[in-house]
Order: structure tokens, then sequence, then C-alpha cells
């Protein structure tokens, strides 16, 4: 059995904390406080931060990878993941220049999570119809795995122009992008992830954690029939932790989530 070490992550939406008057915070105060949350998680040694995408009055992330990207210049070590990056309503270049970017200015520090979106907010406010759900999704994702080999791509499909050779800035400097994708629990879903070779995150929003643990070898053994690599398996999982008064910073100590992350195979279930 594998024996590498779980790493530990934090995550939010920049939900609208209350502030020590018990007001609630405007939506500039908020993305400034998941800035210092973060700065204090790096300080700790929490191993990630991701940052997740919401288009509502009651979050004011809407864009985790400019948030990111500030974070990225005021840490050392910690690393930058969005949780989630709603591909089907987004575009795979622009998605990964931005995240190539952050990765920049990180020092190599960025990884993306890419999802459907539990939520459908962000589907009619960037002009995309709900029945398209499901083949947004797969075009978007073919696409975005070809990108990331980082070499002129050729691609055509119905839901964005095609593609012909086209070569997509900035490069990153380790040559690959660290993508996830995050998977709500359907089998259909984890093969396909396994086929394209991605890193696998479990998104665990309700209900008892040990029901998951049968996609992880799932997982394994698509990945070894497709020939991929069974790359580290991810955990979502709500959380509440309490705070912590000498830390304390604006906004800190509000609910959050978790995310342990370890290699297939390890104990993380």
């Amino acid at each position: 059995m594998d024996a590498s070490p779980i790493e530990f992550g934090i995550d939010s939406f920049g939900d609208l904390p209350r502030n020590d008057r018990g007001v609630i915070v405007s939506h500039a105060e908020a993305i400034r406080a998941a800035m210092a949350e973060a700065v204090l998680a790096d300080e700790v040694g929490i191993d990630v931060v991701a940052l997740g995408e919401h288009h509502l009055p009651e979050f004011a992330i809407s864009s985790p990878e400019t948030v990111l990207a500030g974070i990225a210049t005021v840490t050392k070590r910690i690393r930058l993941a969005s949780g989630v990056t709603v591909l089907s309503s987004d575009d795979p270049v622009r998605v990964f220049q931005r995240f190539a970017t952050v990765d920049a200015l990180s020092g190599g520090r960025a990884e993306v999570i890419l999802g459907r979106g539990s939520f459908t907010e962000s589907f009619p406010l960037f002009g995309y119809d709900l029945k398209d759900y499901e083949v947004l999704f797969e075009e978007k994702i073919d696409l975005f795995h070809r990108l990331l080999d980082e070499k002129p791509v050729t691609w055509e499909g119905t839901t964005r122009p095609a593609l012909h050779a086209a070569d997509v800035y900035p490069k990153t400097e380790s040559g690959r992008l660290n993508t996830w994708v995050g998977v709500g629990g359907t089998p259909q879903s984890v093969i396909r992830k396994a086929q394209y070779g991605f890193r696998l995150m479990l998104a665990i929003i309700g209900g008892a954690p040990d029901r998951f643990a049968p996609y992880v070898d799932l997982y394994r053994r698509a990945s070894e029939e497709f020939g991929t690599t069974a790359r580290p398996v991810g955990l979502h999982s709500p959380g509440n932790p309490p705070p912590v008064p000498s830390r304390r910073r604006p906004g800190f100590g509000r609910s959050s989530c978790t995310a342990p992350r370890s290699s297939p195979g390890s104990a993380s279930f």
C-alpha cells in the first residue's frame, strides 16, 4: 500500500461573514478576508487553499484565479487551487491562460480543479443553455486536456469556435498545469476522469465519506485499463472548525471546508 502522506487544505466561496459588530461585511471586505485566511494558512503549514466560483449575492468570489493571483504575491509555500472552476460556462483556453498566469506569479503553485458546478447560475449569466449541460462539459474538458500538453492544438466541437494549430500562452515553467476534476459520485464520471489521466477530487457535499471509497478503487482499476496513471485522489468534505482567538484575522473562524488529499491506495478513507 502506498504510504504517501495525507495533505490538508481549506476552501472558501468568499461567503460574507459578520464582523465584530455582528454586521454582514461587504463583498470587498470578504475578498480581503479570504486573502488574510490564505496568508494565515500559509503561515501555519496548511498545504492548499482552494477558492470556489459563484455568481450569487451571498458569495464574494466570482473569479477565483484573480483572488489566487493576489494570494500568490503574499504567500510562500501554500498551493493555490480553484474549488471548482465551472468549465462548462467558461472558455478552456482562457481558463488555461489565467491559471498559467497564477502559476507564474506563485512560482509553480497553481492547481485548477475543474467541475460542472453544483449551482447553475453561471449558465444563463454567460449565455449558455442548461439543455447543453452534458455536451458543454464533455467538449470543453476534452479541449482542456489537449491544452495541457502546451503544444499547438487543433480541435473542433459544437460549443466554441474550432482551433487550428493554435498555440496558447503563457506556458508554465514545469510544462504542465496540475489539474484535478471534481466528481459528485457517479461511476461514469470517475471512469471518464481516469481515461484522461486527471487527478480525482471527490466532492462530498453531504453524507458519510466512506460511501465514496469504492470510487477510489474504480478510478484505480479504470486507470489501469486505459493505460493512464492513477494520480493522487482528493476528498472534499464540509467542516466547521472553531475560531482560534490568538490567530484571529478579519473574517477568520467562520465555516470553511477541508480537502484532504493523498495518493490512491492510502488510508484517506
